[in-house]
């Protein structure tokens, strides 16, 4: 099936393609749901809050899992790393930061780490996954 055709046959997206996947990328997925979820509840939300430095934790848990899954994805380049992986690597040295500039009280720092992980880390590398051939396109697409 070629681009124009899978968006001119649109179907109702095939979750059983997930069942298929190999547990690493599944582990993968669930937590890039997950983070996504709550990252944009975290930037709607009240900040500052026990409950924002709560969530916040469970978010950084949940991108440090995605992050870290990655380096086992290796569909795109057999058997060693490929280019999306720079992503994962600046997704790590981001989360430091973040962490480190909300301990420093630093909330513009802090903010800017969010924005740069949610919107690199979470919106930029998921656009990836929709390309054709990767698992999102066939969920969504094939």
């Amino acid at each position: 099936m070629d681009l124009l055709d899978a968006f001119a046959h649109p179907h109702a997206p095939d979750f059983s393609v997930i069942a298929r996947l190999s547990p690493v990328i599944q582990i993968h997925l669930l937590a890039a749901l997950a983070a996504f979820a709550v990252a944009t509840w975290q930037l709607i939300g009240p900040k500052g809050t026990i409950p924002h430095r709560v969530i916040g934790w469970a978010w950084v848990v949940a991108m440090f899992t995605v992050a870290v899954s990655s380096f086992f994805i290796q569909e795109i380049n057999p058997g060693s790393l490929s280019f999306i992986h720079i992503l994962s690597v600046l997704t790590l040295i981001g989360l430091v930061r973040l962490v480190w500039e909300a301990r420093r009280h630093n909330i513009k720092g802090h903010r800017g780490q969010a924005l740069g992980l949610y919107i690199g880390g979470l919106v930029v590398a998921g656009v990836f996954t929709f390309l054709p051939g990767r698992a999102m396109w066939h969920i969504f697409f094939a």
